[in-house]
């Protein structure tokens, strides 16, 4: 039996605009070609950036999109991770919701570890083999409890971007 060594690594997602993205993880290069494709299927129009790390042959990050400035973010952050097998996915005039199940029915896809707009982390654990998504910090800690003004705003602003009826 062999000893290595591991260090936690954090890594922030560089997100200038504030835009949606999902954070996953695939096993198979395909996994490119196929997420672009379910993307494209959801969201007729989409612009989108995708970036995927490739764990093993050249080890690339092997990236796609329909718009070339999201899918230069896309592959800074998946270069910044270099987490074998993750992918990175950003949207622009889109949200998650409208892709995420698409995203996961892939099947190189096997997990995702989020879909946001906030200021995010990954936490990595990295050996001598390389790097893996130990989990995220999404967002900031809660402030409190939701009160009925709360209640109030949440309902109206689903109403305002489409997600429920009147």
């Amino acid at each position: 039996m062999s000893e290595t060594s591991l260090e936690l690594v954090v890594v922030e997602i560089e997100n200038p605009e504030s835009l949606n993205f999902v954070l996953g993880q695939s096993h198979f290069i395909k996994t490119v070609e196929d997420i672009h494709e379910a993307v494209v299927t959801s969201i007729p129009g989409a612009k989108f950036g995708l970036a995927f790390c490739e764990a093993s042959g050249a080890a690339l990050v092997r990236s796609t999109g329909t718009d070339s400035d999201l899918k230069a973010l896309a592959e800074r952050n998946a270069l910044a991770l270099s987490a074998g097998h993750t992918f990175i996915l950003f949207l622009r005039d889109a949200f998650p919701i409208n892709v995420l199940k698409a995203v996961q029915a892939v099947p190189e896809v096997v997990g995702i570890f989020c879909a946001t707009a906030n200021p995010m982390q990954v936490i990595l654990a990295e050996t001598d083999l390389g790097r893996g998504v130990l989990g995220v910090i999404d967002g900031v800690r809660p402030k409190g409890i939701e009160d009925a003004e709360g209640v109030a705003w949440r309902t109206s602003f689903l109403r305002t971007i489409g997600y429920k009826a009147g």
